[in-house]
């Protein structure tokens, strides 16, 4: 992640995150800790997984003093095993402890989301099948998470409702019908918008064909009837395969032969990683 990201889209979130555990002082760390000590904590891995984001753990010890230093042995993306040594952060022990949280916090929640895409994107390899996560994301958080899931092998959809046209039931409801939502949509869009429709049964699916949609989600259907809406389609429009679908659920609709498969439960169902803090020393004078 590179400095000006950093700057410009992530370090408010990083502030904000830190005041809500700082809301005025430090109490527990001043009150052993009133002067500045220079120390050195170890940063461990206490399961298996891949580790993710840490640009962010080192950026929000660095937003509390400039001079934390991180020395990083592993790089977002590795396999971490428990008991491994990921980084060494040194400082103002004050600093250690008191930005310790929410710096585990973002570490934790991102290594976890990139753990589960990994375990998904592997269960795809071969297929031609891309994975994408969803905006089904901690509010205020998204940024964290698709970066996660990214490090984690797997691909973003949208990030906002900015990025691209997606008709979902209600929109097709507020405007008639699919063929009328799609030729609404591209009325109002720019051409450089692809537009994405949310068909729940083939009767949807033949009129987003005839609409013109660039990309037919197949949202929530069962397999049989999700083959034959991929042979409908016939290559006329980019696949997508989306509602309720988990690492087990991806071992039965890999072969149905679309072009993606997103899933919500990539942000807002993975467990953290468990990664600790520890062994903190004061430097030798």
């Amino acid at each position: 992640m590179n400095e000006i990201t950093m700057r410009l889209q992530i370090d408010d979130y990083i502030k904000s995150a830190l005041k809500e555990d700082i809301s005025n002082e430090d109490i527990s760390t001043n009150a052993v800790m009133p002067d500045f000590v220079a120390g050195s904590v170890e940063l461990i891995a206490k399961e298996e997984g891949i580790i993710a984001g840490l640009d962010v753990f080192e950026r929000t010890f660095k937003l509390l003093d400039e001079q934390t230093t991180v020395e990083r042995f592993v790089k977002d993306g590795d396999k971490v095993t428990p008991g491994l040594k990921l980084a060494l952060v040194k400082g103002d022990i004050r600093v250690l402890l008191s930005g310790e949280r929410t710096a585990l916090n973002y570490l934790q929640r991102m290594s976890g989301i990139a753990s589960l895409a990994n375990k998904m994107v592997k269960m795809l390899e071969g297929t031609g099948i891309t994975l994408l996560d969803t905006r089904k994301t901690t509010p205020n958080n998204r940024i964290f998470e698709k970066i996660a899931v990214k490090i984690g092998g797997a691909s973003n959809h949208r990030y906002n409702l900015s990025d691209a046209v997606m008709l979902k039931d209600n929109h097709i409801a507020a405007a008639g019908g699919v063929k009328e939502a799609v030729k609404m949509a591209r009325e109002y869009t720019s051409f450089v918008h692809k537009i994405e429709v949310e068909c729940e049964n083939l009767d949807m699916v033949r009129d987003a064909i005839e609409a013109g949609a660039d990309i037919i989600m197949l949202d929530n259907m069962d397999h049989d009837t999700m083959a034959e809406a991929v042979k409908i389609i016939a290559g006329r429009a980019l696949t997508e395969i989306s509602g309720n679908v988990t690492a087990e659920k991806i071992e039965s609709i890999k072969d149905l032969g679309v072009d993606y498969i997103s899933s919500g439960a990539l942000t807002h169902s993975a467990p953290i990683l468990d990664i600790s803090m520890k062994n903190l020393k004061a430097d030798k004078q």
